[in-house]
């Protein structure tokens, strides 16, 4: 027997029966390319990259979003619609043509527009946490705090001490921590839960799965008390946020805390993801739904996906939002890498004539991902995409305004993890006053960044374009 015919015989068999799987398992005909050439020029690589982080879960849901009855259903989606024409013919303030992106989220995840909400613009972690110390030791009923960076040092340690001491007083603690972003709280856990709080990891990460489930990350930092006040946006529980003289490096941050009945929506978050990770069946009620929880005048709307939804609806916002502009989209991202689609969007807005203005980071903490975001820079300057870096640290807000009159502020970054494969809530705000404030922030954060400079970026030196475009062929894998 010819034993080194039969040898590749099987290598071929394997090799195809690997590439059928990403064909059939892979939704990003992007993705499905990188992977299969993965897969066929560096075999053993190639299949040990796609089986640790390529396996797509999101035909396989990981959970069911739904807390309500089926029977439920109708009446909850008759009676949201019937409060978003309410609003939408109430309210002058809120431009009719947002109309669109309202019923997206409606009809997708019966995202609910609200109006009576109170927003707070957050700037970095020595505003953030502040806010969210006094809010939390004013809680009456319950706590419930979902992060992806949870930190044991100074201020992970002062918000821990403070939860297990509202624990202790009879308050409802309710804690989420991602076992990859933040396993270094695992010590911490026995200590919490022996003073009265609840906390479970989201997906926890075992040895022998560890492939699978590091790739679905709840990259969600939520807060929310007595069903009334929340906070949302892209600032974790850590010291680096926080900008002292100790810290190595400034960390230009956004959050919101809100006060209304859109908490209700991040409510509803947290209890789907608590219920996967708990194994337990928290119901909706009135001590977590309270009636009439705000008496603010600003219209919200909450948007999140992840691999549990059958398609990434925040993408879908953005993109439909970006749509929409008809002067200006001023855009913050630490993680820029857009796809086809998202590109495609950016591309037509600027083409026709809205201002678009692109901030990123000029310090970064990827090198690699720093690569992959410049890669896209060619195609955007040419379209007239004004690109900014930033200088004075690293930019993690994830922001957009749109012509003044919407602003939204979440977790999302602008790639296709987030878009994919992680747990993300975005903000989605319908206020002028709110979009003015992060307008104007944006404008402040031009003043410590550098425009690139269209044909000095075109003079590059050949290598250093030859890198930006290798690195963009493995961005899908990202």
């Amino acid at each position: 027997m010819n034993w080194v015919l039969v040898g590749e015989l099987v290598y071929v068999i394997v090799i195809g029966a690997v590439c059928i799987r990403i064909i059939l398992d892979t939704r990003s005909p992007t993705k499905t390319s990188a992977y299969i050439l993965l897969v066929v020029f560096l075999p053993l690589l190639g299949m040990l990259v796609y089986f640790s982080v390529g396996i797509n879960y999101r035909k396989r849901k990981l959970y069911s979003k739904n807390l309500f009855a089926d029977e439920l259903k109708g009446h909850m989606l008759a009676f949201i619609e019937k409060d978003r024409d309410r609003i939408l013919q109430s309210r002058s303030d809120v431009p009719a043509r947002y109309s669109g992106l309202v019923n997206l989220m409606i009809n997708r995840i019966f995202s609910p527009l609200t109006e009576d909400n109170e927003v707070e613009l957050l700037v970095n972690g020595e505003n953030k946490f502040p806010a969210v110390l006094e809010a939390i030791a004013q809680a009456r009923h319950h706590i419930h705090l979902e992060y992806y960076i949870y930190e044991p040092d100074n201020i992970g340690t002062q918000l821990m001490e403070l939860l297990m001491k509202k624990a202790r007083e009879g308050v409802k603690v309710r804690f989420i921590f991602d076992d990859f972003g933040s396993r270094r709280m695992r010590r911490q856990v026995r200590m919490m839960r022996e003073a009265g709080v609840e906390v479970y990891p989201f997906y926890e990460i075992k040895l022998l799965f560890f492939a699978n489930r590091l790739n679905y990350r709840n990259h969600r930092k939520i807060i929310v008390i007595d069903g009334k006040t929340g906070f949302v946006g892209g600032i974790n529980v850590s010291d680096r946020y926080i900008n002292s003289v100790d810290t190595a490096r400034f960390w230009r941050d956004t959050h919101l805390k809100i006060r209304g009945s859109a908490v209700h929506s991040l409510q509803y978050v947290f209890m789907v993801d608590w219920n996967f990770c708990s194994r337990q069946k928290l119901q909706p009620d009135r001590t977590l739904f309270p009636k009439d929880p705000g008496s603010g005048r600003t219209v919200a709307q909450l948007v999140a996906s992840g691999p549990d939804s059958d398609s990434p609806l925040v993408l879908q916002t953005l993109c439909k939002a970006i749509s929409l502009a008809r002067e200006e989209v001023l855009i913050t991202n630490p993680y820029f890498i857009p796809d086809a689609t998202l590109m495609d969007i950016l591309l037509i807005a600027a083409l026709s004539g809205v201002q678009v203005k692109l901030l990123v980071p000029g310090i970064s903490d990827s090198a690699f991902v720093n690569r992959a975001n410049h890669s896209h820079f060619t195609e955007l300057l040419q379209a007239g995409v004004e690109i900014y870096t930033y200088q004075k640290g690293f930019v993690h807000a994830k922001t957009i305004v749109i012509d003044g009159n919407l602003a939204v502020v979440g977790t999302a970054n602008m790639d296709s993890r987030s878009f994919d494969l992680n747990f993300e809530v975005n903000a989605m705000v319908y206020d002028a006053g709110m979009a003015g404030e992060l307008r104007q922030l944006f404008y402040h954060d031009l003043q410590d960044a550098e425009r690139v400079d269209g044909a000095e970026w075109n003079r590059r030196p050949l290598f250093q374009q030859l890198i930006d475009r290798t690195v963009r062929l493995l961005s899908p894998l990202l």
